[in-house]
């Protein structure tokens, strides 16, 4: 039988090969993590193999269905695990040996002091990055439909209790999962605590790659913002 006093850690990833073994380890190495489940969102690298090797439960989708399906599918298998009733711990598969300080955000729902806590990070490292165009919609966004201002609306890290994730689902499609589950927990008069946290993605840059990411980011945002006013 699952251990019952922590929480489910849910990393969804897509190639992330080079970084995937050290995430899950680190982790899965925190004092409240029951299990690491990896959601592979039809990686074409040895993301799922990695991920399995360092000690995580693993599904795959045979094609990428976007974050928020994998986040997902991650909810579904946990409770296929037995973890129904657990909090759930999100966690970006590119915060490598950095998700090991993730432990902040967690303290305070398995606590019951908060039912979402959201991971307020340092300013990254990059190469150029974007204008924050998709972080100013989100968080105005967010203020105009809640009255609460989010710091970081897009903040991957979260962690959620059984009430906070019943009124979370389902997710926003695509990039948009993040905003409208802030939203709809809010609105749902649950308590949404940030917290400070010392995490670390990888460098962004401003190829042509990193333009549709943001672009994509964008739209799928908007949706979410659109679809709950």
């Amino acid at each position: 039988m699952p251990v019952r006093h922590g929480v489910v850690a849910i990393v969804p990833a897509k190639d992330e090969a080079e970084r995937i073994s050290s995430t899950v380890r680190a982790v899965a190495a925190l004092p409240h993590t029951m299990t690491v489940i990896v959601v592979d969102d039809g990686s074409a690298d040895e993301t799922a193999t990695l991920a399995a090797d360092a000690g995580a439960y693993v599904s795959r989708h045979p094609h990428t269905m976007g974050k928020a399906t994998a986040m997902a599918t991650g909810v579904q298998y946990a409770q296929q695990l037995g973890y129904a009733r657990s909090p759930v711990l999100f966690v970006d598969a590119d915060l490598e040996d950095s998700a090991g300080a993730i432990t902040p955000i967690v303290e305070p729902v398995l606590e019951g002091a908060a039912d979402l806590t959201i991971a307020n990070l340092p300013k990254q490292k990059t190469a150029g990055g974007g204008s924050g165009r998709v972080v100013r919609l989100a968080r105005d966004g967010i203020e105009q439909a809640t009255g609460r201002r989010v710091e970081q609306p897009l903040s991957g890290q979260r962690c959620l209790n059984p009430a906070a994730l019943e009124a979370a689902l389902p997710f926003a499609s695509g990039w948009g999962v993040e905003v409208g589950m802030t939203i709809d927990v809010l609105n749902a008069g649950l308590r949404v605590e940030e917290v400070p946290v010392e995490l670390h993605h990888r460098v962004t840059g401003t190829d042509l790659r990193a333009k549709l990411h943001r672009a994509a980011q964008f739209r799928d945002v908007w949706f979410a913002l659109r679809r709950r006013r």
